[in-house]
């Protein structure tokens, strides 16, 4: 009986607060629409250039007027919903104290202090860069911070958490699906460093009315469960509460969007992500569950590897999503089968970490 009670309040902890974020960010988003229409916090100059310096011609094409008139920073629903949450229930618990309200609080330091400050941290990054596009300064794809200082934040978060799971949470080894944990000692720092920019570079998805936000809550849809079947419950309940904030985001960003994530909700999410697959001792399986990530920015890679050495195109544009936008595929078409690649994908990235433990 205990058994059954303790299970009802997991999942009440899970699905029940992934609910309610979703209502949260509901009730928040026209709010949060009101001011940033109010403030007309979208880019002055819509033009769009490719990392490499030159315009980006297919991407301007579709996508240069849509990019004035449209506010950026729609991310802020996200994480912000999170926070408010978070410390609903902090707070309630400690107002009034009982075995329930202690079950619903799922700010622990154990397994939701690091993936917090990881979206936090990254997400006030994202909103400086998406203030700095917004008031038309910078002069890197569109403006706002340069790519190499981003990589440079975004590399200090990475060093951080990875020595916190080094040094504090006294982790020193990865776990090789079907094979067992593997050893690598100091190295560990450095590998987490290195996954958390790979994830990062995976951000370039956030190109289509309702894109990101879909991948993104298939994502942590899919780690929610691995954490829950891992007995890691606050965490699961972390990650379904971003999935409900960001199924709270998608509502208002399917086409035609009523805001954009902007950098502000894609470094905040991309930080978090590493820091859960690290919790849930599943970093090589990450690209899997994250594969449209992978695509995306292998795509990127591949772009700029053969302009360089081979002075000739791969694709029509990159990311690849920009691709089948210039072959004449509709924005939903495309948007519609990455969501269900998503969740393909995802499904098999969980069955993996699950069964290859």
């Amino acid at each position: 009986m205990l058994y059954f009670i303790i299970m009802d309040l997991n999942i009440l902890k899970v699905f029940g607060l992934s609910a309610f974020s979703f209502f949260i960010g509901i009730l928040v988003a026209p709010v949060l629409a009101h001011y940033l229409y109010k403030y007309k916090a979208w880019k002055k100059n819509g033009s769009i250039k490719a990392i490499s310096g030159e315009e980006a011609t297919i991407v301007n094409q579709y996508h240069k007027e849509k990019q004035v008139g449209t506010p950026r920073m729609g991310g802020l629903l996200i994480w912000l919903s999170t926070i408010l949450i978070i410390f609903i229930f902090w707070g309630i618990f400690n107002v009034f104290p009982n075995s329930l309200t202690e079950k619903l609080n799922f700010l622990s330091r154990s397994q939701t202090w690091l993936p917090v400050f990881a979206l936090v941290s990254a997400s006030v990054i994202g909103l400086v860069d998406d203030i700095l596009q917004v008031r038309g300064r910078g002069k890197y794809i569109g403006g706002g911070l340069s790519l190499t200082k981003r990589i440079i934040l975004v590399a200090l978060i990475g060093l951080i958490g990875g020595l916190w799971f080094y040094f504090k949470l006294e982790t020193s080894d990865i776990l090789v699906p079907f094979w067992g944990h593997v050893e690598i000692g100091w190295l560990f720092v450095p590998f987490f460093v290195v996954i958390m920019l790979a994830v990062f570079s995976g951000g370039v998805i956030d190109g289509l009315d309702g894109l990101a936000g879909g991948i993104f809550a298939s994502i942590f849809a899919a780690y929610s469960g691995v954490a829950f079947f891992q007995n890691q419950v606050d965490l699961a309940a972390f990650c379904a509460v971003l999935t409900g904030a960001i199924l709270a985001f998608l509502w208002f960003n399917i086409p035609p969007a009523r805001f954009y994530m902007g950098e502000t909700g894609i470094l905040g999410l991309t930080a978090a992500l590493t820091v859960v697959a690290f919790l849930t001792d599943s970093a090589l399986v990450l690209p899997v569950i994250a594969f449209p990530l992978v695509i995306e920015a292998g795509s990127v890679i591949i772009q700029i590897f053969s302009k360089k050495f081979f002075k000739q195109k791969i694709f029509l544009a990159a990311p690849i999503h920009h691709h089948f936008e210039g072959r004449g595929w509709p924005n939903y078409k495309i948007t519609m089968r990455f969501w269900v690649m998503g969740v393909v994908f995802a499904i098999i990235g969980m069955v993996i970490i699950l069964v290859g433990k």
